[in-house]
């Protein structure tokens, strides 16, 4: 009974991260689960420390990603108990990170300086699930300190820094409590939170005065209706007829796939979009499906038209030009199937429209638009810090991610990926615009703040001046390189001092 109730607290610890997201988002509930948690595993030696991780993992990822079934069950076309199963093998997968992350630590040296070596291990574990299997990094606990004073060190190490700092602030605030140091809590909490408030007062990038008008279109096109050939013309025209109030604006945004025709089959509408809007002196960025007949390759693409820059009097758009972004991370089953010749056959979930996607490259030019520099990201590529940083460079002048959350219906899933771009704009000290199909759509200033946001499932537009800024983050400058250094010289002290003294060695 008593191993139990061990188990049934690791596993409410775990749940309970969930309401630290958005769009809870307590903080503090963060800090309080990890430190439930990690005290257990600190204190009972005589349970098996990674299925008590596992457990605990599994419930985080369980709770926190469950927005996924909905797509499954609502699109998949698959029977509940399956759709479960999926959902189950998902987060069972996601939940062995954190064991890679714990055994490793325990590893590295004695239990006693678990709180210096767990950091460097749990940032090992977080890359390791940002790239394998083509990497899932959500939920990872530092986006949920967007609002808390640890805010101030996401421009400085990263949200994987922030990630592991809190790790090393739970881990040692268990540990002392396990000790029943009383005395010591209270200052292992409240030093690095502190200087957390402290970083946050930094003007890491100021607005230099210059501003983007934008202008953002939110279609609010049904999941069902996006890719039937009968809804392709009222979907383009419900897009035109937004559109029209505000045509003037320097930027006009459209989401993801907003044009729900191939490139090559919708030239012309393009092309009339193009010089209208140039005309008007607007650039215009849609997302748009590109399958090439000569290559047989298909993209995810955005593409920049209408005015190019302050000489770009006419439109510059024709089919295969440059001024394009190909989404590199594709979402598993949504955008590839792996061993497709095979899943395809199995259930509707595995040939769903347009999953087959090829990728663009990592590293790609910035689009161009109205002579402003944007670095873009397509739907869940914004979750992956290392991707983003890639794509900025000295001259780029603010972030657009664009997505359709419609997957996910009315879920916490979108209020988290909102919570994820924020903390790019936030990491890398630049304005970043978030346009999607039913919400959530918004402008995010240089610090992280959503400071406007169109209402989620309406047909609806608006307009914002992005107010540009110039300097540059810490984060920005060496990446996570902060991260790894600081976290590695802490498990490098605790190694010296774990090293046995002569007198131990000669007993």
């Amino acid at each position: 009974m008593h191993k139990l109730l061990i188990y049934l607290f690791v596993i409410f610890c775990g749940a309970s991260l969930t309401f630290s997201y958005a769009p809870f988002d307590y903080w503090w509930l963060a800090p309080i689960g990890m430190v439930g948690f990690l005290g257990v595993l600190i204190s009972q030696s005589r349970y098996s420390v990674s299925w008590l991780t596992w457990w605990f993992a599994f419930a985080w990822f369980g709770a926190g990603i469950s927005w996924v079934h909905v797509s499954i069950a609502d699109f998949g076309g698959l029977p509940l108990i399956v759709s479960m199963a999926m959902m189950a093998a998902l987060c069972g997968y996601l939940a062995l990170y954190p064991v890679i992350a714990v055994r490793i630590a325990l590893k590295l040296g004695d239990k006693r300086w678990f709180a210096l070596y767990l950091p460097i291990s749990w940032l090992l574990a977080e890359w390791l699930r940002s790239w394998m299997l083509s990497g899932f990094p959500w939920l990872s606990i530092g986006y949920s300190q967007l609002t808390s004073p640890l805010a101030g060190w996401i421009p400085v190490i990263g949200e994987t820094g922030t990630s592991a700092l809190l790790i090393m602030i739970c881990t040692g605030a268990a540990m002392a409590i396990c000790k029943r140091r009383w005395l010591t809590v209270p200052v292992i909490m409240l030093v690095p939170f502190a200087a957390g408030y402290v970083l946050n007062t930094i003007a890491w990038t100021k607005p230099t005065g210059e501003v983007i008008s934008t202008a953002m279109i939110q279609g609010n096109i049904k999941q069902e209706l996006r890719w039937v050939p009968e809804q392709d013309a009222p979907t383009m025209q419900a897009y035109i007829d937004e559109t029209l109030p505000y045509l003037g604006a320097d930027l006009i945004v459209w989401p993801e796939a907003a044009i729900p025709k191939l490139e090559s089959l919708a030239i012309d509408y393009i092309r009339s979009i193009d010089e209208v809007a140039a005309e008007q002196g607007s650039a215009l960025i849609t997302g748009i499906v590109n399958y090439h007949f000569e290559s047989e390759e298909v993209y995810n693409n955005l593409i920049a038209i209408g005015k190019r820059n302050a000489e770009d009097t006419s439109g510059h758009y024709r089919y295969m030009h440059n001024n394009r972004f190909a989404k590199h991370h594709l979402l598993p089953i949504g955008e590839f199937v792996p061993f497709e010749s095979v899943l395809r056959e199995l259930a509707p979930i595995f040939d769903l429209p347009m999953s087959s996607f090829n990728r663009g490259d990592f590293q790609q030019r910035n689009l161009v638009a109205n002579g402003f520099n944007i670095a873009p990201a397509i739907c869940f590529e914004i979750a992956f810090p290392r991707q983003v940083l890639a794509n900025v460079y000295s001259d780029t002048d603010v972030l657009l991610t664009v997505s359709n959350d419609a997957w996910f219906g009315r879920s916490h899933g979108p209020a988290q990926h909102m919570q994820i771009a924020q903390v790019r704009a936030k990491e890398l000290g630049l304005p970043l615009i978030r346009s999607t199909n039913n919400g959530i759509s918004g402008f995010v200033d240089h610090r992280g703040k959503l400071v406007a946001q169109l209402p989620q499932f309406e047909r609806t537009a608006t307009q914002h001046d992005v107010v540009l800024v110039g300097g540059i983050t810490p984060y920005r400058y060496m990446g996570d390189g902060a991260a790894w250094i600081i976290f590695i010289l802490f498990a490098g002290f605790a190694r010296l001092l774990d090293r046995p003294t002569s007198e131990q060695m000669q007993n």
